[in-house]
């Protein structure tokens, strides 16, 4: 039986807030996703300096959605190339 992964608190900072994130990842690994996260919305906040924080915080949501759709679209159109090269390596092969 597998045991579940222990969660452990790790303190952050995003726009000055302090948030305690409970997480099986390593410490370095929430600090580097914080940092991003603190990086995107700060981008955000200087574009647009008269939103508030809501408008701020939803901005950022859509581009980072934006991006990793982007690069899910581009990992997958990388996938179905690889695979539709075996496929051909495999008939290739048959009609040896």
């Amino acid at each position: 039986m597998r045991s579940p992964a222990v969660k452990r608190a790790t303190q952050v900072t995003i726009l000055g807030q302090p948030y305690t994130v409970r997480s099986d990842s390593t410490p370095e690994q929430i600090a580097r996703v914080a940092d991003f996260v603190n990086e995107q919305l700060t981008a955000v906040a200087q574009a647009a300096p008269t939103a508030d924080t809501r408008h701020i915080t939803v901005l950022t949501l859509l581009n980072i959605a934006g991006s990793y759709l982007e690069l899910q679209a581009e990992q997958g159109g990388a996938d179905q190339r690889r695979l539709q090269d075996l496929i051909e390596r495999i008939d290739r092969a048959e009609a040896r």
